[in-house]
């Protein structure tokens, strides 16, 4: 049997409402914010998805059960979504890293790091990091 897509906006507002237990025009406020962003028909309608449906039922658990306001609800989804770029990529990456090519990567603070697999046999399977620090960071 076929599973359904996900991402495939197949519910109007009212049915989208119903499915995640909310108001229509609560729909509408959390599009207007950024928090849910249906995809648009044509004709302007909103049009929500399987996936939607699941954000909304999970905006409405993390500000009704976790008293969390919606400023930190778009945080949080903005940080989820950003999360799973990266571990996308990391998965792209994974098989350039088992053929002993190097990764470069950089952090928050700026420091590269570089991920290699060499040929040294010991506890961590012969990988090893190496990290870069600018000159100028060093006091």
């Amino acid at each position: 049997m076929e599973q359904p897509d996900v991402d495939e906006p197949v519910f109007l507002i009212s049915a989208a409402a119903e499915l995640a237990g909310m108001h229509a025009q609560t729909l509408r406020q959390y599009d207007r914010l950024g928090l849910v962003i249906p995809r648009r028909r044509a004709g302007g309608g909103r049009r929500y998805s399987l996936r939607d449906v699941a954000v909304l039922r999970e905006i409405q658990r993390m500000s009704q059960d976790e008293g969390i306001n919606l400023a930190g609800i778009k945080r949080i989804l903005s940080l989820q979504n950003h999360v799973e770029r990266l571990q996308s990529e990391v998965e792209k990456l994974r098989p350039r890293a088992d053929t002993g090519s190097r990764i470069f990567a950089s952090g928050p603070s700026g420091h590269v790091v570089i991920v290699e697999r060499g040929r040294r046999a010991n506890r961590d399977e012969g990988r090893s990091l190496v990290l870069w620090r600018d000159a100028r960071d060093i006091s």
